[in-house]
């Protein structure tokens, strides 16, 4: 049995607070304001009803899911007109996911940025970071 109180995510009524949102039937947008502006614009989308990891989304959520991503990056283009974008999930603790409940990230990124140019996966590639077995 899950305890939506425990789960900030289920709170969609925060998620909505000084939020930019947009939504269907099973999933949820939420652009809130970077305080640091360091991550202007960006985002998560998470399905209404809880599910731990993206693992764990219907068929169905995977396509309200979609649906929304493709709405955020025109609202994004349309707002920012960014250069790029990242979009991701992170699963489980040791994958960097600090709220179990999924959660796609959607961010804008800028050619400007200092570190334009690095993916998702530029922590990944560096020697710092080679498991030690």
């Amino acid at each position: 049995m899950h305890d939506d109180h425990a789960c900030p995510y289920c709170d969609t009524a925060e998620l909505r607070r000084d939020a930019f949102v947009l939504e269907n039937d099973l999933c949820l947008l939420s652009i809130k304001p970077s305080e640091t502006g360091a991550l202007e614009g960006a985002g998560i989308i998470v399905p209404k009803a809880h599910r731990p990891t993206v693992f764990d989304l219907t068929p169905q959520e995977w396509t309200a899911t979609q649906d929304l991503l493709m709405q955020a990056r025109a609202y994004l283009d349309a707002v920012l007109a960014p250069d790029g974008y990242n979009a991701g999930w992170n699963v489980g603790a040791v994958g960097g996911q600090h709220v179990m409940h999924a959660h796609l990230h959607v961010i804008p990124r800028f050619r400007d940025e200092p570190l334009a140019g690095r993916g998702i996966r530029s922590h990944l590639k560096v020697v710092e970071n080679r498991r030690q077995r």
